[in-house]
């Protein structure tokens, strides 16, 4: 079976929202887009090269998938990043998405969690998740995430859309940290099922 990955920048207090840019994500008056910016370091990127290299689809909800869409659907083949974006598949979880706008692209419309449950069942490499608020939200609910890799940014937002939804228990095991040179630290969690 296939492995569920869910990946996102996180702060100190739990918020996922918008670490990109400045109005990648506003919703409720959110004003701190953009916070990941100052932490950067070049160890992070490789780390995630590093995770895509057994990722062969992109599971997201439809705000994280536009915003993915047109930072690298323009990106020309030949591009590292962008044939490392652009390659894998991708569902979208959209009731609203008329048409896909991203290569590679199938819309899950409905029958969303068993959609889902069919899709890690079949063959391929691991899937992953980014961004995605309300989907992520599912996914846990569901049970159907195998992997947290969670970047822990040294800051707190104080507001924001958090990673964890409530009234979910689940058990991960720590598989890896790796502190970065700028303060984030990366965690990698795995699902403990009896």
């Amino acid at each position: 079976m296939r492995k569920l990955i869910v990946s996102e920048f996180l702060s100190l207090d739990g918020v996922m929202q918008a670490p990109g840019g400045a109005d990648e994500d506003t919703e409720g008056g959110f004003r701190h887009g953009g916070w990941t910016m100052p932490y950067w370091h070049d160890d992070i990127g490789r780390s995630f090269v590093e995770l895509m290299g057994n990722v062969d689809a992109f599971l997201l909800g439809r705000k994280t998938y536009v915003i993915h869409a047109n930072a690298f659907e323009p990106m020309p083949i030949g591009d590292f990043f962008g044939d490392l974006m652009n390659t894998p598949a991708k569902y979208v979880v959209s009731k609203t998405l008329e048409q896909p706008i991203w290569r590679n692209t199938t819309i899950i419309r409905d029958n969303v969690v068993e959609t889902i449950r069919k899709l890690k069942a079949a063959p391929g490499k691991d899937i992953i998740t980014d961004g995605s608020h309300q989907l992520v939200h599912t996914l846990l609910e569901q049970d159907l995430v195998d992997e947290l890799h969670l970047l822990l940014y040294p800051l707190l937002l104080g507001s924001g859309k958090k990673l964890l939804p409530e009234r979910v228990h689940a058990t991960f095991r720590l598989k890896a940290a790796t502190p970065y040179p700028s303060g984030v630290v990366g965690l990698h969690y795995e699902r403990e099922r009896k």
